[in-house]
């Protein structure tokens, strides 16, 4: 198989195969591991091809780690970084938000009727809560957030 890509396109498949890889890897489930082990083949064999086809601007090889990689200055250049970014912050976010509307859900109907719920049903009945705690996060970040330690730990 052979596929024709233009400079602006390598680019681009150089940055998707960045932004995937970075963004798989926060997956820690030891089940994905070979899918991984896949993933981070394909990217060596790619970044080794397009290594050997002259894009010495954007591809080198790492002799450390015996693998080939993108360049420091084609790094600095590229948006996949700022993306990978972005995904960290709203998933950091929106996890928080989840945990906290919860943690609210647990104290009122207890951990053992929460264990047994299905997840639609957990975020049906929590959505007023993240609404609620999206606006304060919105509004003041987590500066009216207090950690409240339990009677003899803290």
């Amino acid at each position: 198989m052979n596929f024709r890509f233009t400079k602006s396109e390598v680019h681009t498949l150089v940055e998707m195969l960045s932004l995937a890889s970075l963004v798989a890897e926060w997956n820690q489930n030891p089940a994905f591991k070979g899918k991984m082990a896949a993933i981070d083949a394909l990217e060596e064999k790619i970044f080794e091809h397009l290594f050997h086809s002259g894009y010495n601007d954007i591809i080198e090889f790492n002799e450390e780690e015996q693998a080939h990689q993108i360049t420091e200055s084609f790094e600095k250049k590229s948006f996949f970084l700022h993306c990978y970014d972005e995904f960290r912050q709203e998933t950091f976010w929106e996890e928080l938000v989840i945990r906290l509307a919860d943690r609210d859900l647990i104290a009122r109907i207890g951990l053992d009727e929460w264990n047994i719920m299905p997840e639609d049903e957990r975020r049906s009945r929590t959505g007023d809560l993240e609404k609620r705690y999206w606006a304060e996060l919105e509004k003041n970040g987590v500066d009216h957030f207090r950690l409240i330690h339990p009677p003899g730990q803290g």
